[in-house]
């Protein structure tokens, strides 16, 4: 009887695991379309002079993914996953600066 009960124990699992997989392709696509938000947002920060650190802007996302946070993760879990998404858009907006001074240094344009 045991035996029987641990197979399903392992079948839902597997299937848990499965559910896992899928969410996980779902949250690298969100991730990466957000991502692309931000290197859009940087450009135009760049075009007309803005740092690339808007602190308050941080502040309104993290109090924004507080707000919508319905668990079982605590607010202060969110926010901390939150600071990371951000702090590697920060750093994609910052490649894709240097990178835009890089090309216009090679071909000598200002």
């Amino acid at each position: 009887m045991a035996r029987r009960g641990n197979d399903e124990a392992l079948a839902r699992i597997d299937g848990l695991r499965r559910q896992i997989d899928g969410l996980d392709a779902q949250l690298v696509e969100l991730l990466s379309r957000r991502a692309a938000c931000a290197l859009a947002i940087g450009a135009l920060k760049e075009t007309i002079g803005l740092e690339l650190y808007q602190p308050d802007r941080e502040r309104q996302v993290l109090e924004h993914v507080r707000s919508v946070n319905r668990g079982p993760l605590d607010g202060d879990a969110i926010a901390r996953l939150f600071e990371r998404i951000i702090d590697e858009a920060r750093r994609l907006e910052r490649l894709a600066q240097e990178a835009g001074r890089e090309a216009h240094g090679a071909t000598g344009e200002e």
